[in-house]
């Protein structure tokens, strides 16, 4: 039997490169101008208000240099990318209404056994749009709402306009402005006071059209004394050209509220994924997110944690995996801007033949959060010494009333670890195999079964190939 070689030039994502034919009823052309952002708000029929809005975020892009750290974005160009695919077929909430092309491509992700079996909800988007939409009728009962962003613009117009872009507002950076000016497709969720959504609701994002972006906007409202677990998922098929991710996140989590946010991030090695997530934390609330960063060609992803009443709580767990020509910029930030606040952020990530990773993270307690408490663990694992791992921490703390702890650590494999277990009977590549699973063990158990699962696949699927 042939020996596997040393390395391998690409992993091979079968499961996720699958193409659809690119088919659609409306795509933008190529490009970013005032026609074609006036084009897509009358496909999407927009109230006056929003195109307003889209306009004058493009006015900001416009006038907003890129990022003068993180990532070169020198390939990004946008007078190639298409900002808007509307799929050739309308939302269903019947999945046997769904094109059986699109259909074929959820199954194999397992979205529609998920929700089957595990989801009170679920939403499946594919390129610009939402294809299909569900929730049980016992949360509809309750008050839940659970839709795409374009029904809730119609239907839930006064709430959206109250909160949409707000948190994260288009003057934050060029690819917000960007975000503002083409937004389409979403998720938009509201938890009544006092409901507790014991099952989670789910989302997940699919990109099929070769050089197109990917702009969806996620408004998630929990209100007094409510709970929800929320789960996001997105990939993409590799192409020969440059694709582009700037989706937004905006997480309001009121007064004794809890919020838990899961998410893996799994695009192919052709998207620039520069994403942008917050939340906003008001007394005794609590913000969870679970968070894992894998495929990509960059990424520049930093979720901001906002606790502005007293009590408020963050958390946040996250795995990042880079192997040969990526470079994943991601971290997290939270801002202490209350008395007795608390945030714990405890990141894990892997690099191998000569992947880049970084965490950038930021703490800041502001003037009158007094007796605040915050601990920063990251911990990084190169397969190599071809990778790179930095760690950028900036603390701007403004109180000394408070408890801020950071620790971080840096390291190879061992050689001894591995001739241990090899002493053991157990082969080379699966003791590397052993001890990565270990390292991400910590935050694999933190995410839901089926994305657990998904990740340890896809630490596979990196280390398959590149050891023996």
């Amino acid at each position: 039997m042939e020996k596997k070689k040393t390395f391998v030039e690409d992993i091979e994502r079968s499961l996720y490169d699958i193409k659809n034919e690119d088919r659609y009823s409306y795509k933008a052309n190529q490009g970013l101008t005032e026609d074609i952002v006036r084009a897509i708000s009358k496909e999407k029929n927009d109230p006056d208000w929003m195109l307003d809005f889209r306009l004058r975020s493009l006015e900001v892009y416009n006038n907003t240099a890129l990022p003068s750290w993180g990532p070169a974005l020198d390939e990004l160009d946008m007078d190639h990318i298409v900002t808007y695919v509307r799929p050739d077929t309308t939302m269903k909430g019947d999945w046997k209404e769904v094109p059986e092309d699109i259909k074929n491509t959820f199954d194999r992700l397992g979205i529609p056994q998920a929700e089957k079996e595990s989801l009170a909800g679920v939403g499946a988007q594919y390129d610009s749009e939402v294809v299909y939409h569900s929730i049980k009728e016992d949360l509809v009962k309750q008050g839940v709402v659970y839709t795409d962003m374009e029904s809730a613009l119609r239907d839930y117009e006064s709430m959206v306009k109250e909160y949409f872009m707000q948190l994260v507002t288009p003057k934050d950076h060029k690819f917000v402005a960007l975000h503002g000016a083409v937004w389409s497709g979403g998720s938009f969720v509201y938890v009544p006071p006092g409901v507790h959504v014991d099952i989670p609701l789910q989302s997940y994002f699919r990109l099929n059209s070769p050089g197109a972006g990917q702009f969806e906007h996620t408004l998630i409202i929990v209100d007094k004394e409510a709970s929800l677990h929320f789960i996001e998922g997105c990939s993409a098929p590799k192409y020969n050209v440059t694709n582009l991710h700037a989706g937004c996140v905006e997480l309001y989590v009121k007064e004794g509220a809890r919020l838990r946010y899961s998410t893996i991030e799994n695009w192919s090695r052709n998207m620039l994924n520069l994403n942008t997530k917050r939340a906003l934390v008001d007394k005794d609330g609590l913000i969870e997110w679970v968070s894992g960063s894998f495929g990509s060609k960059i990424s520049m992803l930093y979720p901001r944690s906002i606790l502005r009443g007293e009590h408020a709580r963050a958390e946040f767990t996250g795995v990042t995996f880079a192997a040969k020509g990526q470079t994943l910029d991601t971290g997290a930030a939270v801002i202490h801007a209350a008395p007795y606040t608390s945030s714990n952020i405890s990141t894990r990530s892997i690099s191998k033949d000569g992947g880049v990773v970084v965490y950038r993270g930021a703490i800041k307690v502001a003037p009158n959060a007094h007796h605040s408490k915050s601990s920063v663990n990251c911990e990084s694992l190169m397969l190599d010494d071809l990778s790179r791992s930095d760690t950028l921490p900036v603390m701007d703390i403004l109180n000394d009333d408070v408890d801020i702890g950071h620790e971080a650590k840096i390291g190879r494999i061992s050689d001894e670890a591995i001739f241990y277990l090899m002493s053991r009977g157990i082969s080379e590549e699966e003791a590397k195999a052993m001890i990565v699973r270990g390292f991400v063990e910590p935050i694999a158990k933190e995410l839901p079964l089926e994305y657990a699962v998904e990740m340890n696949n896809l630490v596979n699927l990196e280390l398959e190939g590149t050891m023996g």
